[in-house]
């Protein structure tokens, strides 16, 4: 049966807006779910959250209850108001429909799984920096990108291709132009957006330099260790980051005191148009680190989506080199921006994720862990793997071309890009 095949539901149905469930779960609110899908699909992906409490009944089972008189002893025992939830928001309307005229308190969530997938919510990274740090999280993934704005120029990191529109319009509204499109890695979780940001701007798509040695199939400017961007006055510093990937990178937010060197382009050859400033630069201070798939704020980057688990114990070993060498030389007060979240834990009261390195520091074991140890911590547990990370990663590279749906059904579901073996999860 399709969604167009739900009956109407008899009377009014209160709603919920994906935004407001996603504030509420963000703040660590109990929440009830009730998900009227079918098993297959609540066991592939499900609303969580750090206060969900969540149960799976089929839609079939309200209609059994419907003709028994019995839906009121069908709905779950859990607390009220009950948050139904179905694949597009017609089948969980009827039921939360069924439920309230049984006198049970329930709500509809709007637009159900597909608009929960849809949402993009947005908050700034509180800094004493110059620049404004904007956090993208898709709470449905657990997905963050970022935007860095400063007098008028804009970059993007990490873009998704479903919310290119999102990221041009709110530069529009800080009124900056999007100079850069940069991914810190070729991902294997989501769809990139450096592409579409760059085709509805005159920004510059940015990619490591370790791209090209996976294929990369398309026209970007290629960043390497120590080389910087320019966004408004404030320096973008490339810091090789190997671990998740080998060409990994994360960007220093901070003040420039110094460059050299440039930034080839593929298909360039180094072209002086196409270059950036590079090499010996130096920041003064570093405000924020955008992190990529390297270092989270419960656990550290699973090694295993490049090179498979032949190739994991060698990347998990330059994970801890990245952690406790490149990211060693960084203050204690630098903000850790990560670029996924553990779906279960709270935001921030500014509601972003995001912590400082010292805090990292003390919270999570593996960061003062001897490299053997290391090693074996991050590899002792690793979730599955992303759903058609494969398919993703051939797509980012420009290697296979996919349509805007086709695009937005590989990614849906769990990122699972951190180490399970990881400590604080």
């Amino acid at each position: 049966m399709s969604d167009r095949d739900y009956p109407e539901p008899d009377g009014e149905v209160d709603t919920l807006s994906p935004a407001t469930l996603a504030a509420r779960i963000g703040s660590g609110e109990p929440v009830s779910i009730l998900d009227v899908r079918d098993r297959d699909e609540y066991d592939a992906w499900h609303v969580d959250g750090p206060g969900v409490t969540s149960r799976q009944i089929p839609y079939v089972k309200f209609v059994q209850a419907e003709v028994k008189g019995t839906v009121a002893e069908r709905a779950p025992d859990l607390p009220e108001p009950l948050v139904v939830v179905c694949g597009e928001g017609k089948a969980s309307a009827y039921v939360a429909d069924l439920l309230t005229t049984a006198g049970v308190e329930a709500a509809n969530l709007a637009g159900g799984m597909d608009a929960w997938a849809d949402l993009l919510v947005a908050a700034e990274v509180p800094t004493d920096g110059p620049a404004t740090v904007r956090q993208y999280r898709r709470p449905s993934s657990g997905c963050l990108g970022y935007l860095v704005e400063r007098d008028g120029e804009a970059a993007v990191i990490d873009p998704l291709r479903a919310f290119a529109e999102r990221y041009v319009a709110d530069a529009a509204d800080l009124g900056a132009d999007v100079s850069y499109a940069i991914d810190t890695h070729v991902h294997a979780d989501h769809v990139s957006g450096v592409r579409e940001v760059a085709e509805r701007t005159d920004a510059e798509v940015i990619l490591p330099a370790g791209a090209a040695d996976r294929g990369l199939a398309f026209d970007a400017t290629l960043v390497g260790d120590g080389e910087t961007l320019t966004v408004g006055g404030t320096t973008l510093r490339a810091l090789g980051a190997p671990g998740h990937t080998h060409e990994m990178t994360a960007f220093a937010v901070g003040e420039t005191v110094g460059c050299g060197g440039v930034v080839d382009t593929a298909g360039t050859g180094g072209d002086p148009d196409t270059a950036r400033s590079g090499g010996d630069t130096g920041i003064a201070g570093v405000d924020v680190l955008l992190a990529g798939d390297s270092l989270f704020l419960r656990s550290v980057a699973r090694p295993d989506l490049e090179a498979g688990l032949d190739g994991a114990p060698e990347l998990a070993a330059l994970l801890h080199r990245t952690l406790t060498e490149q990211f060693g030389e960084l203050a204690d007060d630098v903000i850790v921006a990560p670029g996924h979240y553990d779906t279960t834990t709270t935001a921030a009261e500014s509601g972003v994720y995001a912590a400082t390195l010292g805090e990292l520091r003390g919270s999570l074991d593996a960061l003062s862990m001897e490299s053997d140890a290391f090693v074996d911590h991050v590899l002792s547990a690793m979730p599955p793997r992303p759903n058609n990370y494969e398919q993703i990663i051939a797509t980012n590279l420009g290697r296979e071309r996919v349509d805007d749906d086709e695009a937005f059904e590989m990614e849906l579901g769990p990122n699972n890009c951190a180490a399970g073996g990881a400590d604080a999860d």
